[in-house]
């Protein structure tokens, strides 16, 4: 309790230093060129709904065109986000103004037990746009902002193969208050359990949500209150070893405040969270815990706050950003050799925007600023960021050219800091800030009927944290640095016509790495990448309320010694839906189609094909 007194006393100090001054800034409304932030999100898959259970957030971004999703059985189970080649701790979620992290380990960062319904759809952020608004993660970050609460209101009931059952209900209601604004109530829960495609492969999820939404004339507060109850079973899920029957049980609390207001001049937009997860993993069922040593038990806490805006002032748009938090290791069995259980983060953004109009509808936008990070553990860190924007306004469509380049930092988890440093999975307390340094070229279009991309990028990653395998221990894991130079390329294009959309993207992707004199036969993270991967998603409105919805994936991945079977994949999800705009519907869906048996990660058996019927009512 003592420990927990001391992390909120020293989150509310580091608040009242930030947020005194920003609000006092926002207050003041300027009478200047009104300057508004404008954000598209579509969906860029097919499939927003899985065979396997009900949707969290992880299920719209498995076959993402740039979001890669990399799971352990089911990817609403487990599942590490990764972009551009990076590792799962380089990618944060974030919702509202707030970074949501888990100061555990990266694995666990996208454990958000907030029903997807609730949230707009997830926007990517790279380049200069994560290092302003991302917080200790170094290459992306998922955003979402919350949807406005309607009335309304769903049911849906769901079986499938291998003793499949899900359901779900959504409640929603809007009222006006005699003071003008718009209160919104909204609570939803969903439970789901199955025997899964392999032996020892079961889950049992629950997740609970209460919504309550405050809206006004030109703002919005939300509030609240998730919490999931997860367990699963997959066969060397974290180990790579098949033979071992490894569970993972996963308990976490979500509280989020958050408040958007847009001004004279610009926005402004405020957040705070708490969080708990309680961890249970075992590499072995059949064991019998003892709460020693080796029984994988942990609970981290953490306490957040941050805030973003832009306003107009003395010729340049102002954007600026900041996130303090708190965490704790509260308690575990394993995570015991660190030096310290406890830290503290500040990061702050500021990059003033100077737009010049020309002839022609021409716009040239140029960003330049610099983020700090810090952590009372690990010291400060400057990172520089630069951008340039041409874009060329016409009738139909906004042709564009960019050039980014961004410095980033980030500080690494528990896991790799407190654990062991031999065994299982062996752990390295000398590990210390990754630092990333990106340059992109992009040129695209945004039109109203189709929009496109293609971008160049390079990367050179400093002391990145990656998990590695040495032939002369093979039981082992251990966490080491690595220097790395990405190169990629990236092509997205997506085409609306009146009954079909259609999404396609190719990524390549090549890396030199440098681990220096650690003794490193492969790599579990780093270098378990695809050189090529291509997604096509379709959906085909064929008849009245008929749709199908067709999402696919094709790798090639690198060659990796641990991984059992092809280097290749060809993954597919299929759903026929009956979905009318209020009233009963149906939807049959089919998970990896093809029944593909790649290894997602090297020895860990692959998902088989999932079939599941769903009915639902909306109203």
């Amino acid at each position: 309790m003592g420990a927990t007194r001391t992390m909120r006393c020293r989150l509310a100090l580091l608040a009242s230093m930030i947020f005194v001054p920003i609000t006092s800034v926002v207050a003041q409304e300027e009478e200047q060129q009104e300057l508004t932030e404008i954000t598209v999100t579509a969906a860029r898959v097919a499939n927003e709904r899985p065979a396997g259970t009900y949707a969290s957030v992880a299920t719209a971004l498995r076959f993402d065109p740039v979001t890669e999703l990399q799971s352990r059985g089911l990817p609403e189970g487990q599942a590490d986000v990764t972009v551009r080649g990076g590792l799962f701790e380089n990618t944060g979620f974030k919702a509202g103004a707030v970074t949501i992290m888990d100061p555990q380990t990266g694995h666990y960062v996208a454990e958000l037990p907030i029903d997807p319904d609730f949230l707009d759809m997830p926007r990517l952020l790279t380049g200069v746009d994560n290092a302003v608004a991302g917080f200790n993660s170094n290459i992306a970050t998922v955003e979402y902002a919350f949807r406005e609460i309607e009335e309304s209101g769903e049911i849906l009931l769901g079986a499938g193969s291998d003793n499949l059952r899900f359901q779900s209900i959504r409640l929603a209601n809007s009222a006006r208050a005699s003071s003008g604004r718009d209160i919104g109530y909204a609570m939803s829960a969903a439970g789901s359990r199955g025997d899964g495609t392999v032996e020892n492969g079961d889950h049992e999820f629950s997740r609970f949500n209460v919504h309550v939404q405050l809206g006004g004339e030109r703002q919005q507060t939300d509030f609240l209150l998730s919490y999931q109850d997860k367990f699963y079973g997959w066969p060397g899920a974290y180990t790579g070893f098949a033979s071992l029957p490894e569970t993972d049980h996963t308990k976490t609390a979500l509280l989020l405040g958050n408040h958007r207001v847009e001004t004279g001049n610009g926005f402004f937009e405020v957040g705070a969270f708490y969080r708990r997860l309680e961890d249970d993993y075992d590499f072995n069922r059949t064991t019998n815990e003892s709460g020693a040593p080796g029984s994988f038990d942990h609970e981290t806490r953490v306490l957040g706050a941050g805030f973003r805006g832009a306003l107009s002032g003395g010729g340049l748009d102002w954007h600026y950003a900041g996130q303090l938090a708190s965490d704790e290791l509260v308690f575990s069995t394993d995570l015991t050799e660190g030096d310290f259980t406890s830290r503290d983060y500040v990061s702050l953004s500021l990059v003033p925007t100077w737009t010049r109009t020309g002839a022609g509808a021409r716009e040239l936008i140029l960003r330049f600023g610099a983020s700090v990070d810090w952590t009372n553990r690990d010291g400060g860190e400057v990172s520089p960021l630069l951008g340039a924007t041409l874009r060329f306004a016409g009738r139909a469509a906004t042709p564009y050219l960019s050039f980014e380049y961004a410095e980033t930092s980030q500080v690494p988890g528990y896991t790799v800091l407190n654990s062991r440093p031999a065994g299982l999975f062996g752990g390295n307390a000398g590990l210390g800030r990754e630092k990333a340094r990106q340059l992109a070229l992009s040129a695209g279009r945004d039109g109203e009927n189709w929009d496109g991309k293609v971008t160049v990028f390079y990367r050179a990653d400093d002391d990145l944290v990656d998990w590695t395998f040495a032939t002369g221990a093979p039981f082992a894991r251990q966490a080491n640095a690595v220097d790395i130079d990405v190169l990629g390329a990236e092509i997205f294009a997506r085409r609306r016509w009146e009954e079909f959309d259609v999404v396609g993207s190719y990524t390549y992707l090549d890396k030199d790495a440098d681990y220096g004199s650690a003794v490193v036969d492969a790599s579990f993270y780093a270098l378990n990448f695809a050189t090529h991967r291509a997604t096509l998603a379709l959906r085909y409105r064929f008849a009245s309320d008929f749709e199908l919805r067709w999402d696919n994936e094709y790798r090639r991945q690198r060659d990796n010694p641990l991984r059992d079977g092809s280097d290749e994949a060809l993954l597919s999800s299929l759903a026929l839906a009956w979905d009318p705009q209020g009233g009963f519907g149906l939807a049959l869906t089919a998970d990896n189609l093809t029944d593909d048996d790649y290894q997602q990660f090297p020895g860990t058996p692959a998902v088989g094909r999932q079939l599941s019927l769903s009915a639902s009512y909306q109203w």
